[in-house]
């Protein structure tokens, strides 16, 4: 059904894909009204197509299909919509005056006679012209809205269309729809496809081509890949639009001459980037090529001796493949140490700092996430940092930051920089961090290559080993204590093709490693539960909350993040008549619960020596526990891993998961 009427109240707004709660007010009734409406302030007038449903908790909610923005209908209507803070400067007592001179002429004014506005009370002829600027700046945004709306297109690409092509947002569009492509990272090419079809494009339209051969290689980035096979390529975008590889080849020659892709013939076979990503997968390979060959100005002659000094200090011995290791970063601007868990790593990254500080040179360490930076940290005893940080990256998680060749990056005041868990870092960072290192500088690069691959593009670990440009040291002898771990010797048996040791009593063997063999998901589910509510408080005194996470591979289906965290919580954290519910999930104190985004404003405390640290940034994969809910001040208050405490509004909430259960690839990047 349609209902149409004006918002008199916003109760929720979701900042990033602007789910909305809101009291909206028709002829007939108030009601609450639920959906996506990116844009919408209160005081606006919309047609709402939707239905009623009954909430099982909030009664009666008028759930929205599709909107429209409109004009208000009555003079009290576009009272209340100037007064709502829409438009800078404008309050309620502007708003009144400026109605109550101009009547049923106020939006003929706002629009066509703007200097008329000078004449109200407190209106200069400056401020006259601003305010009609930025109404008409709104709705025409809004009309883009309606336009795209109108072919499916996501109403949260409205803002960035308008700022990129202007008040002629809707002709250009009409004349080329697949300019989107370029413009809204990350939309769906299908949807712009059917707008062209719809406004009369031919099928071998080379725009279309084009547009879709740039399409397929952003889908490929998005499962890690830098760039495809060019005969690939070809029939994938074939099978897309309906059209003859010879079209599309004839358009591959085009984006290539006009440097929008980049064509690469290695290992007999023509691989096809995107543009920027050969840039930067180029700029990876010279940089490191050029530190490594830069003159080894940070070496230590007398190095023997120095590691000698550092295994008494330490009070450990070496094993030769650790010293291989240690004597490399030394005769090397750049290298590499990879090996499983229990290999010795850690030791390594420890003999390696004191050697160098005991020299008084300038040791950098850090990851690509807080919790591994904390790890690294906590291991070594000296400070670390995440890359972020380093590097004081702020927005990086913006896509089209993300994929600037020109980021400004803080260079890196250091002589050595070490970077742990490096299987997490993709191409893009990469080139970042190496833009921020100075020719001289010793760069070591630590990490497991068996590990989960990163979540942007590029397996940047993995080449650059395989290259063999770079020294690598590989790492394989598990060390005596690290041996003892059934969960480290299984590591290196799957990944050797061998199958694990099973859960039998084993003298030299701790049994922290066991395997239940079920088909069954409601089975896994049933036993996962009991485990963690009681079965292994049982067997070692594991308390939940402190000893045990949850890990599957999947976030959907019975034995998924979303089923598993939900059922944990009814278990382990139940309703004690304080909770938060947003969207699919409620809040409850005590609940487990992990940052998703980073976030770089984020305010937050921490008490260290009796006295208050205060500080912003709360990064992806940061883990916590909700201490309180305030109804009053609409916050949730989060105490986490490393004792910050944080507090996020209520229309924050989409930042926070709940983490009893995790996946796999979370669990890695913690």
């Amino acid at each position: 059904m349609e209902i149409k009427g004006q918002i008199s109240e916003i109760i929720y707004q979701n900042e990033v894909n602007s789910y909305t709660i809101a009291e909206f007010e028709t002829d007939e009734e108030l009601t609450t009204i639920v959906g996506y409406l990116p844009f919408i302030n209160k005081g606006d007038s919309l047609k709402l197509v939707g239905s009623f449903v009954n909430h099982p908790d909030y009664g009666r909610q008028f759930k929205i299909q599709t909107f429209e923005k409109t004009m208000p209908e009555t003079l009290e209507a576009l009272e209340r919509y100037l007064a709502g803070g829409v438009i800078k400067g404008v309050g309620p007592a502007t708003a009144k005056r400026i109605v109550d001179n101009f009547k049923e002429e106020t939006i003929s004014v706002l629009k066509f006679e703007p200097y008329k506005l000078a004449n109200v009370k407190g209106i200069t002829k400056t401020k006259a012209i601003e305010i009609a600027d930025e109404f008409n700046e709104k709705w025409e945004l809004w009309q883009i809205v309606g336009f795209l709306e109108r072919f499916g297109i996501a109403n949260q690409n409205s803002k960035k269309v308008y700022e990129a092509l202007g008040k002629e947002a809707i002709s250009k569009i009409e004349e080329n729809p697949y300019i989107l492509i370029d413009i809204t990272y990350g939309v769906d090419f299908k949807k712009i496809d059917k707008m062209a079809m719809e406004l009369g494009i031919s099928k071998d339209n080379s725009k279309r081509i084009e547009s879709a051969i740039k399409y397929s290689l952003i889908i490929a980035s998005n499962n890690g890949n830098a760039c495809v096979i060019y005969e690939n390529l070809v029939k994938f975008v074939a099978d897309l639009l309906g059209i003859t590889e010879e079209q599309i080849e004839e358009e591959i020659i085009n984006l290539k001459a006009t440097e929008n892709i980049y064509l690469e013939e290695r290992e007999e076979k023509e691989w096809v980037y995107l543009n920027n990503f050969y840039v930067v997968e180029k700029n990876i390979a010279d940089k490191l090529i050029a530190l490594d060959e830069t003159k080894n100005i940070k070496k230590i002659k007398n190095f023997k001796s120095e590691l000698e000094k550092a295994q008494e200090k330490q009070d450990i011995i070496l094993s030769a493949e650790q010293k291989e290791a240690v004597k490399a970063v030394n005769d090397n601007n750049v290298c590499i140490i990879t090996g499983g868990p229990g290999t010795g790593k850690t030791t390594i990254i420890k003999s390696i700092i004191d050697i160098y500080k005991t020299r008084k040179m300038k040791v950098v360490l850090c990851a690509p996430t807080g919790r591994a930076a904390k790890r690294m940290q906590e291991q070594s005893g000296e400070e670390a940092t995440t890359i972020h940080r380093l590097l004081e990256i702020r927005k990086l998680d913006d896509q089209e930051d993300y994929l600037s060749l020109d980021y400004p990056i803080t260079p890196i005041d250091a002589d050595v920089v070490i970077i742990d868990e490096m299987s997490m870092v993709d191409m893009f960072l990469m080139n970042h961090i190496l833009k921020a290192i100075y020719l001289g500088t010793k760069l070591i690069l630590v990490g497991d290559i068996n590990q989960l691959p990163s979540v942007g593009p590029g397996n940047v670990l993995q080449d650059i080993i395989e290259s063999q440009s770079i020294t690598t040291i590989e790492l394989n002898k598990i060390f005596r204590q690290a041996a003892k771990s059934k969960i480290i010797t299984n590591a290196h048996r799957v990944n050797n093709g061998e199958s694990f040791i099973g859960t039998e009593d084993n003298e030299d063997k701790l049994n922290d490693f066991f395997f239940i063999n079920e088909m069954s998901q409601e089975k896994v589910l049933s036993d996962v539960i009991s485990l963690c509510s009681g079965r292994l408080k049982n067997y070692g005194n594991y308390d939940f909350f402190k000893n045990i996470q949850v890990l599957t591979p999947t976030k959907k289906g019975m034995l998924g993040t979303k089923e598993l965290n939900k059922q944990l919580q009814n278990v382990l954290n139940p309703n004690q008549g304080i909770e938060k519910q947003h969207g699919d999930r409620i809040f409850r104190p005590g609940d487990r619960v992990m940052q998703v985004k980073n976030n770089y404003d984020i305010y937050w405390e921490k008490e260290i020596d009796g006295k208050i640290e205060a500080g912003s940034g709360i990064f992806n994969g940061e883990l916590g526990k909700i201490k309180s809910i305030d109804e009053d001040e609409k916050q949730i208050e989060v105490y986490f891993d490393d004792e910050k405490i944080a507090w996020y509004d209520f229309n924050n909430l989409d930042e926070l998961e709940h983490s009893y259960s995790i996946t796999i690839h979370k669990s890695q990047r913690k």
